[in-house]
């Protein structure tokens, strides 16, 4: 994966394709969730855990948050092989 923004919320620590966990605080109700990967072949799932129970989420749309902790898993698949990136993004 090449890139991940949540809005325009600050990632901690900052995006590394290396890194495979993230916190993010918002008070927004709603936030736009891009993965973005350098490989055409590569498929992109994003999930989204909370209180609500367990969704999907389109890449490129918003995702929206519960109160408390919401947790965002991106997998990356490519030629049978997957790669997951986590998100706490926590909504006050």
């Amino acid at each position: 994966m090449s890139g991940l923004t949540i809005g325009n919320l600050t990632l901690n620590p900052a995006f590394d394709p290396d890194a495979d966990s993230y916190t993010v605080t918002t008070s927004n109700n709603q936030n736009k969730v891009t993965a973005t990967c350098d490989d055409a072949e590569a498929t992109i799932t994003i999930s989204l855990s909370n209180t609500s129970g367990t969704s999907t989420v389109e890449n490129e749309t918003p995702a929206t948050w519960a109160d408390g902790e919401n947790v965002l898993t991106i997998t990356v698949a490519k030629a049978g092989a997957e790669t997951e990136y986590t998100v706490t993004v926590t909504k006050s």
